[in-house]
């Protein structure tokens, strides 16, 4: 399972015209789900997305997670994380999880991250979803569990 986490000051989903998720301050978490990928995968990355410290302290040092800001986590579903881009022009999805078994983990992995974290807003999957960011810093890598 796959994350490219990115600091943002606020961030929303938008799908079809009607708001589906916003945060101000915090994390959008672009989720990407692979063949062999669980419900342990799942809850590995979600411990890393609200303990990765990607905030800065006092000393202007990245050493604060999105708990210690109170930050808010916005997860999207994003099949084309798992893309094999290695070979040639065009991706292989050749290992993204199929699409019933990747809807079963993101539903697990964002009923989780409410359960752990009162600030989490989510993107629809497999929608089209039109996304806006303000990268902070700019901040940004990938996850992987």
């Amino acid at each position: 399972m796959r994350a490219l986490i990115q600091r943002v000051r606020h961030a929303s989903v938008t799908v079809d015209g009607r708001e589906t998720g916003r945060i101000d301050q915090g994390l959008l978490a672009l989720i990407g789900i692979e063949k062999g990928d669980d419900e342990a995968s799942a809850d590995k990355l979600l411990h890393k997305l609200l303990h990765y410290r990607v905030f800065a302290d006092a000393d202007d040092k990245m050493n604060l997670n999105l708990q210690q800001v109170e930050g808010g986590l916005l997860l999207v579903s994003q099949f084309t994380l798992a893309a094999d881009t290695r070979k040639g022009l065009r991706p292989s999805f050749s290992s993204a999880a199929p699409p019933a078994e990747g809807e079963r983990l993101f539903h697990y992995l964002l009923e989780r991250a409410r359960t752990a974290w009162p600030q989490v807003a989510s993107g629809e999957f497999a929608a089209n979803m039109q996304v806006e960011l303000i990268n902070d810093g700019p901040v940004t890598f990938l996850l992987e569990s």
